[in-house]
């Protein structure tokens, strides 16, 4: 990537340069010659030793990386993982008195932009790419295709599904969900649900999975469900106002960017029928929807960056198709447990609970 393009993590200082010289002594006396003789030696050891460490000061310094990080749109989601990538990149470029240059883009959920940007990034040579979420990281993968230029992506529920395994040049963290635990989580708050509705988007690859299982898990339960599916933020808002007059006791939302896009649009509306969202993902629940059980997106973008420090610098080779960032983090928000009258304790021997409250980013 062109430098005049990136944002500069940390410049490295170059080691002085000790210049040593001697003057010879005048005289004939051999003591004296001698010990001028030895003094030389020893200066010429030194400088030696010297010149070594400065070489290899030298190659330390000449370590300069540069990373193009992807989102596939902005969203709160999104924008956390993005935010821990590159404060966590800031950290190793300290840590390893390297330079590592980034910049974060935005696809804003458009295969042909993200496909420029992706074109773009290998055109400048960089030497990582680091997608956010499954689209993302298809498109980098095509772009990279030709230059086996690593992609370290971020935040893909199923990998496998994604057809993002057995691909020598790509890694990355997954993002996938109990959904089994976030259903139970939702019967203990209400033991009486009779209907759950299922929101989410039909391009989120992310979706598929966990939508199955919640599926599989109310059937099981003998428990009914209306599906209600979209793919813009006006659509998502019709169709929570279809859930609400199915008379829904529960909504359940995976990790869905469209759907999470549009959590601000329709958390009040929701809150004020009596109907928690429960959903796939912490960002959700700080932009008003009740509670979920899942990664704290923090961590998974600083192992993404770890992982993409990695490749960079070790090659891919002995790396994982992907790895599972750990969940088990149930995060409530409390002001919509207070609008909806439910006491959250009932979850406290289910996991970790983090408290948050609503904020509008």
């Amino acid at each position: 990537m062109k430098k005049n393009t990136l944002k500069k993590l940390m410049a490295l200082g170059c080691a002085a340069a000790l210049v040593l010289s001697m003057t010879a002594c005048s005289g004939g006396a051999d003591t004296a010659e001698d010990t001028s003789s030895e003094t030389t030696e020893e200066t010429a050891d030194a400088a030696g030793t010297m010149d070594a460490a400065e070489t290899e000061t030298a190659s330390q310094d000449a370590a300069e990386y540069n990373i193009a990080i992807v989102k596939q749109m902005d969203h709160a989601s999104l924008d956390e993982i993005a935010n821990a990538v590159t404060a966590e990149l800031d950290a190793l470029a300290a840590e390893n008195n390297v330079t590592i240059n980034y910049e974060v883009y935005s696809g804003q959920n458009d295969q042909t932009t993200l496909k420029q940007l992706g074109d773009q990034a290998i055109a400048d040579g960089v030497d990582a790419i680091i997608p956010i979420a499954t689209l993302a990281a298809q498109v980098m993968a095509v772009c990279a295709e030709d230059t086996q230029t690593p992609v370290v992506y971020a935040a893909i529920s199923d990998p496998e599904a994604a057809e993002m395994t057995g691909i020598d040049y790509v890694t990355g963290t997954s993002d996938a969900l109990n959904t089994e635990l976030i259903m139970d989580m939702m019967l203990a708050a209400d033991p009486e649900v009779q209907k759950v509705g299922l929101l989410y988007s039909l391009s989120e690859t992310n979706s598929a999975k966990p939508i199955e299982e919640a599926k599989a898990y109310l059937d099981e339960k003998g428990i009914a469900y209306t599906e209600q599916t979209a793919n813009t933020n006006d659509e998502v808002i019709s169709a929570a106002s279809i859930l609400v007059a199915d008379g829904v006791d529960a909504i359940f939302t995976p990790t869905d960017n469209v759907i999470m896009a549009a959590e601000l649009a329709i958390y009040e509306d929701l809150a004020a029928a009596g109907i928690p969202h429960y959903t796939g993902a912490d960002s959700f629940v700080r932009n008003g929807a009740f509670a979920t059980c899942g990664v704290n997106y923090t961590t998974l973008g600083t192992e993404t960056a770890d992982l993409a420090y990695t490749a960079v610098t070790e090659g891919m080779d002995g790396l994982e198709d992907y790895y599972l960032s750990e969940g088990g983090i149930i995060t409530v928000n409390t002001e919509t447990a207070e609008a909806l009258g439910i006491d959250y304790s009932v979850f406290s021997d289910m996991g970790e609970i983090v408290e948050v409250q609503t904020t509008e980013e």
